[in-house]
């Protein structure tokens, strides 16, 4: 439901002095699911999160647990860890990592703007986390500041799975969120797929920017309104001084359609970086966060982190337009490429016979047996690359090009094994 709509709680769940094995050491907020308190485990002296919830009925107590399998089977540095959940009594309880420090509100507002490469970091770090979720199934459905907890290290951590879908749940009808950072087709009831979080971060980057929500009314049904109708003022109406790519970013994160925003988190945190690589002194700390979101690509996930790191500084990172022509049939060129994001199709004497999703690679047999290209490869959609220049690397150590070389091959078994299928 709607955060106007409070869950009436029990009185007496304040009273609570241990849930299970944990003891309650204090409170440390509540909201519309039930009341956080900070607790220790005994067994272990670890202190940690526990949200507790008396549900009303059954379904009720079903849709607590959603957190539970949600966020239970995501592990991910910018996603609060879930370490346990089950049931004490009246009451459900969920054990989790406990985030010392304050939630991304703090600095939404105009007197508490963090500066904007502090700003773009923290952005494109929950891009990280949302990437990761969305590969396993798992879309958030409620992102906003208060559920993005910032530690001491001024790194986010997304939190509050409590309305998530799975893949394996039926789509539920209802109003669930919060107006001013819901998506037009959630606000429609439509299925929510990642491109609704994407909208939902983009109201986050607007408000953290600006120091003002994207979309905001004096009531529920004027805010729903504006999210569906109405562009929220442009970032550089608000803020004159920040970077101008800042409005296209943010204006394509806030399309109405859900088509003609980021196709994924991984797109999205490509135009951050870019923003992020051209301001003074951020180059390297971007650079890292790329690294993590290139680690996350299955191509990569047998590489070492200084392992990739040596594959980028090798590599060159671009986008391009859906219907954009990346290799030619019949070119020479030993260049071979990683679709980081987005999906191509392989054209053949002007026939499309295969597709190339992101993770995958191509290119890389011309490269092997030192012939023209078979095939051309074309952008379905908007796309994110990485190509590897043939000269750049075999100056990469041994080793790397064992496993680059590896994983080339298994690549392709896989994609060759899908065209087998479909023929």
């Amino acid at each position: 439901m709607m955060d106007s709509v409070q869950t009436e709680l029990p009185s007496d769940i304040h009273d609570v002095k241990a849930i299970g094995r944990y003891e309650i050491l204090r409170k440390l907020g509540q909201g519309s699911s039930g009341i956080v308190f900070l607790a220790k485990d005994p067994y272990i002296e670890r202190n940690l999160a526990l949200k507790i919830y008396r549900p009303a009925s059954d379904p009720a107590r079903k849709k607590f647990f959603v957190e539970a399998q949600s966020a239970g089977r995501l592990n991910h540095a910018n996603i609060v860890t879930i370490y346990d959940a089950g049931m004490h009594g009246d009451f459900c309880y969920l054990a989790m990592e406990y985030i010392k420090g304050l939630t991304l509100s703090k600095f939404c507002s105009k007197g508490a703007l963090l500066p904007l490469p502090e700003a773009l970091k923290i952005v494109l770090k929950v891009c990280l986390g949302l990437d990761y979720a969305h590969k396993q199934g798992i879309i958030h459905r409620d992102i906003k500041p208060s559920n993005i907890l910032i530690d001491k290290h001024m790194s986010p951590k997304i939190s509050d799975f409590g309305i998530a879908r799975a893949p394996e749940q039926a789509p539920e009808l209802g109003l669930f969120g919060t107006p001013s950072y819901m998506s037009p087709e959630q606000l429609n009831e439509h299925e929510v797929g990642p491109q609704g979080d994407i909208f939902s971060l983009g109201c986050v980057f607007y408000e953290l920017l600006t120091g003002k929500k994207a979309f905001f009314g004096d009531n529920n049904f004027i805010t729903i309104y504006k999210v569906m109708n109405e562009e929220p003022v442009p970032v550089s109406a608000l803020r004159p001084d920040l970077p101008g790519e800042l409005e296209a970013i943010t204006g394509k994160a806030l399309k109405k359609i859900p088509g003609e925003r980021y196709r994924d988190c991984m797109e999205f945190a490509h135009h951050l970086r870019e923003i992020l690589l051209g301001l003074s002194g951020s180059k390297k700390k971007s650079g890292q966060a790329f690294v993590d979101f290139v680690q996350n690509i299955p191509f990569f996930r047998n590489f070492t982190r200084p392992q990739v790191e040596t594959l980028l500084s090798s590599a060159r990172i671009f986008d391009a337009p859906k219907g954009k022509e990346i290799i030619n049939e019949g070119n020479i060129d030993s260049s071979f490429f990683i679709v980081l994001s987005g999906r191509c199709k392989v054209r053949k004497n002007e026939r499309d016979i295969a597709f190339i999703e992101g993770g995958e690679c191509f290119g890389e047999m011309a490269h092997l047996a030192g012939r023209p290209r078979t095939a051309s490869i074309i952008t379905e959609t908007a796309c994110l690359f990485i190509e590897f220049s043939a000269i750049l690397m075999e100056k990469l150590p041994e080793s790397v090009q064992l496993i680059f070389y590896k994983n080339f091959a298994r690549t392709l078994a896989e994609r060759l094994g899908r065209t087998s299928k479909k023929e």
